[in-house]
């Protein structure tokens, strides 16, 4: 959202002496479920949202407000009037306001009101849906999953506390990413139909390209096109193969806005899908069940999993060599958890390297399929080697950081119950994961193992 646009706002809505008051820590703003016919801007102090599936459950923080952000926006502008959470400051705040009744400034000039705050909807609402994918997935799926583990005597009793803890998190996640990409869609469908391909564009395909993919790609846009450097980046980032499409060219920077927003919301559902997934690993821990399986390219979920995981590797070179493998009759969730926990634990290892980069192939041997991360970070010594597939298991040793452990341990449950086999190998220039995953006969007898 352009400045000018936010402050033009701030200017002509929320600057009436009238509709600001002060509200002191600790003080509910909104109530779930109760009638709000409010938008509120944060003019200073923090105040955070709250979330339980009923009334007896304990309240899931999802998402913070500090100053310059909005509350309200989701009831406000759907029309709704019901707040979807309970808003608490968290220390005294100075909040702004407009309601249903407050007159529209130069509808003439600007539009409707819908119209004049499509950019803080939008960005409002894909902001706080992703903050509240890593904060309350993470919070509340690892911190209270370790809270509770020393009154755990068995892994099984482990696994059935996290579950427990995580459900109303990944519930709240997976229902609201599917109602924002709705809001978010009438919206942009209402005001600016003409951004609508670029939007589809993002959601659609997402962010696949690699970091090398995108430099190498922005320096033949920026030839062709004679586009900045900083617009060919994006453009290589939105479009990495074929030819650009003119109405990509006719407004570039509105383009990769809206392909922007595509694009998160494509990642949103991605994370939401990755965060089911795990509750169901999770309680797979002590339990023999599976889920649903199909046959898949593990190519396929090693970029599933990358765009996952795009923020995360800014600054690394990330090189791809994938293989033509035959497919495997797997969970497309698991598989992608697999590749998560292993490329995040690499990035998370790079972060004193100076040239940090991480290496995948896949290879097609015999009856195997066998996939390689390779990573240049510190070396593991040969104790920690022994040890990171173990449950709790964890170390922040010599710039080694392999989280909790449980994701490691997760990895190998998966990979074995396919049949399949995990191996560390690593020295002072790289480290490798090597995993082998065995192709199926009738797979088998339909390929010739030479790729």
């Amino acid at each position: 959202m352009e400045k000018v646009t936010l402050q033009r706002l701030i200017e002509d809505y929320f600057e009436n002496p009238f509709r600001q008051i002060t509200i002191p820590a600790g003080e509910v703003v909104l109530k779930q479920a109760g009638y709000n016919d409010r938008l509120y801007w944060v003019k200073s102090g923090e105040l955070e949202g709250f979330f339980s599936s009923t009334a007896k459950d304990r309240k899931t923080k999802v998402f913070t407000a500090p100053a310059g952000t909005f509350i309200g926006v989701h009831s406000f502008f759907a029309e709704t009037l019901e707040a979807s959470t309970t808003v608490i400051a968290k220390e005294n705040s100075e909040l702004a306001w407009i309601d249903t009744s407050t007159p529209v400034v130069s509808p003439e000039k600007y539009g409707p009101l819908t119209a004049q705050f499509t950019p803080v909807i939008v960005k409002e609402l894909a902001r706080r849906q992703r903050r509240a994918s890593m904060e309350a997935v993470e919070r509340e799926a690892v911190q209270n999953k370790l809270n509770t583990a020393e009154q755990m005597t068995t892994l099984g009793q482990l696994a059935a506390g996290i579950a427990h803890e995580l459900n109303n998190a990944v519930g709240v996640i997976n229902s609201k990413t599917e109602r924002l990409q709705t809001v978010v869609f009438d919206l942009i469908e209402e005001c600016h139909p003409d951004t609508r391909q670029f939007l589809d564009h993002g959601l659609l395909y997402g962010q696949k390209a690699s970091s090398s993919e995108v430099r190498a790609r922005a320096k033949e846009l920026m030839k062709e096109y004679r586009i900045d450097r900083d617009s060919a980046r994006k453009l290589a980032r939105a479009v990495p193969h074929g030819e650009i499409d003119r109405s990509w060219l006719t407004d570039i920077e509105q383009a990769l806005r809206y392909w922007e927003i595509g694009r998160d919301l494509h990642d949103m559902r991605l994370a939401s899908k990755h965060s089911v997934g795990i509750v169901k690993s999770v309680k797979q821990l002590g339990r023999t069940d599976t889920d649903t399986e199909e046959w898949l390219d593990v190519n396929d979920s090693i970029n599933k999993a990358l765009a996952l995981l795009h923020n995360s590797l800014r600054g690394i070179n990330v090189k791809i060599s994938p293989a033509v493998l035959p497919k495997l009759k797997a969970s497309s969730t698991e598989l992608v958890q697999i590749w998560v926990n292993i490329i995040k634990n690499a990035s998370d290892v790079l972060s004193h390297t100076s040239e940090p980069a991480i290496e995948i192939s896949t290879r097609h041997v015999r009856n195997m399929v066998q996939i390689t991360v390779a990573n240049n970070g510190p070396e593991i010594d040969e104790v920690t080697r022994r040890k990171i597939f173990q449950p709790n298991f964890t170390t922040k040793k010599g710039g080694l950081s392999f989280g909790l452990g449980l994701g490691l341990s997760i990895v190998q449950r998966i990979v074995n119950s396919y049949g399949g086999s995990i191996a560390v190998m690593s020295n002072d220039e790289k480290t490798i994961f090597r995993i082998k995953l065995p192709v199926p006969a009738q797979e088998i007898e339909g390929t010739d193992g030479k790729n």
